[in-house]
């Protein structure tokens, strides 16, 4: 008897010193989104203050915006937070998705050796493609189904350029994010359309420097939205539109103004506009 109550009488202590038993892990939703919310740091900042206000974790998939988009049709994350508005649109009216919000905007790019072969610099975009396009100076394209890319591809059409047709060594596609399209473009000294987000963040900036801005045609709008639930029943409805609903608050839209690198803004928050300053 006196072995049994030693025993219990272990199991006891030990049972003290380990302490209440381990909280769970909070409720964690998945966020398909393009790649220059998190290359750019915005991510960093934003997701922490959400989790800690919330309790809400958030496990992000970070793809070109089609590919994000693919992502919430599958039904593989509950949000879908990208920079395409036309596909966001069309992923809304196809049932893929539900509730799409404006959240914020920065714009587009043209990044470039400084010495400028072509001659593109300028506040033009599409003569700046043609430029570029004449002198067959190296360009380096997302080539990623991304929001990036879909702005380069409608700019090259505003142009009057068939890139498809007409391209040859010059023009490189790699299949690849904002991060890694700026390191090749630094590497050939070439030029490439960026967001101002990503490339004020990156800092493997050789001898490029921006050549082209200004041009209301670079206007980059982002968007968020659930994964319409009906289709796909696994999506986290409440924590997920609770991720949006602090996207589009005052809070969150403070904490996505206060983001800076050096004094400058990378994003600006429109939520509760039609996609405008």
């Amino acid at each position: 008897m006196d072995i049994l109550r030693r025993s219990l009488l272990s199991l006891a202590l030990t049972i003290l010193v380990a302490g209440p038993a381990t909280a769970e892990p909070p409720d964690t939703i998945t966020v398909a989104s393009t790649t220059s919310t998190e290359q750019s740091g915005l991510f960093k900042v934003l997701l922490p203050k959400f989790t800690a206000a919330t309790g809400i974790g958030v496990k992000v998939v970070a793809l070109g915006t089609g590919q994000a988009l693919d992502v919430g049709r599958r039904g593989d994350a509950d949000v879908v937070f990208v920079h395409d508005k036309a596909a966001e649109e069309k992923f809304v009216a196809e049932g893929a998705g539900v509730g799409r919000r404006e959240v914020m905007y920065n714009d587009f790019i043209v990044v470039g050796p400084k010495t400028d072969p072509a001659g593109a610099q300028g506040q033009d975009v599409t003569a700046a493609f043609r430029r570029i396009a004449a002198a067959q100076a190296p360009f380096v394209s997302r080539g990623d189904r991304s929001g990036t890319h879909a702005a380069e591809l409608r700019y090259w059409k505003d142009a009057g350029i068939d890139v498809a047709a007409t391209r040859s060594d010059w023009y490189k596609e790699i299949g690849q994010g904002m991060g890694p399209a700026l390191n090749t473009a630094s590497a050939m000294n070439a030029y490439v359309l960026s967001d101002r987000g990503t490339w004020l963040s990156f800092k493997n900036r050789g001898d490029l420097a921006v050549l082209v801005q200004g041009d209301r045609r670079l206007f980059n709008q982002y968007g968020v939205m659930l994964v319409n639930p009906d289709k796909h029943p696994q999506v986290k409805v409440k924590a997920g539109q609770a991720f949006i609903d602090w996207l589009v608050s005052p809070v969150g839209q403070a904490a996505i103004a206060d983001y800076k690198i050096e004094g400058e803004q990378l994003f600006f928050p429109n939520a509760g506009t039609n996609g405008t300053p």
